[in-house]
């Protein structure tokens, strides 16, 4: 009689608000950029953007403000961004059981990656505050692939460095930019509310589930796969 191989689903995580406390740090620096600039947007219109690429983030921009926001401005406006991420890297921690869960999955066997929209520039501020080492975890950031968040490029290509199928992988993330990634690419999204948006966002954008931070993931980690 044949015997059915298991195969362990991997978890690849999002970073700003799903790992680490930092998406209203990330807010309060694009403020700053787009004051800089003269541009006049809301905080609350700029949370609801956090995750998606910067590039999305600017058409976007365009279309709220009207403005003609030419190459040039664009590049302002990210290098004040990440000046004033990094002033702000002080502020920024694990959220709670962030650590735990990576410790879990990796003495279980568990196979995990870390995707970002971010570019390296302002996720090692995070990675570093999470104590992670890019060297040794696999980590995708914006600089390493064509498109980001909503397209599922940065999932499928940290399913490819974990050499797993996206089709068997757990995408966690805190943002309905995370979720439509990973329908797209067909992994299965599960959603914290540690950055900000909803439940009933999360789950009209594809979570199948919804937990309040990486701590309750861990304490449900048995409903997505993992095993105690």
């Amino acid at each position: 009689m044949s015997q059915t191989t298991r195969i362990e689903p991997a978890f690849l995580f999002d970073l700003d608000g799903t790992l680490v406390d930092s998406v209203y740090q990330h807010v309060l620096a694009w403020k700053e950029a787009l004051d800089a600039e003269g541009i006049a947007l809301s905080v609350w219109r700029i949370h609801r953007r956090i995750g998606m690429s910067g590039g999305l983030f600017t058409n976007q921009l365009l279309r709220e403000t009207g403005l003609d926001i030419d190459a040039d401005r664009v590049e302002r406006l990210r290098r004040h961004h990440v000046a004033a991420y990094r002033r702000l890297g002080d502020r920024i921690h694990p959220l709670p059981g962030a650590r735990e869960l990576l410790d879990w999955l990796t003495n279980a066997g568990v196979p995990w990656a870390i995707a970002t929209s971010g570019r390296m520039e302002t996720a090692a501020v995070n990675l570093a505050a999470l104590g992670v080492d890019p060297e040794r975890t696999p980590v995708v950031t914006r600089d390493q692939v064509k498109y980001a968040k909503p397209d599922p490029d940065l999932f499928v290509a940290a399913a490819n460095r974990l050499q797993t199928p996206i089709e068997t992988a757990m995408v966690i993330g805190d943002s309905i930019w995370d979720m439509l990634a990973a329908t797209r690419c067909r992994a299965l999204g599960v959603g914290l509310l540690s950055g900000g948006y909803g439940p009933e966002e999360l789950r009209d954008a594809g979570a199948i589930r919804v937990y309040e931070d990486p701590a309750d993931l861990l304490r449900h980690i048995d409903e997505v796969g993992g095993r105690r």
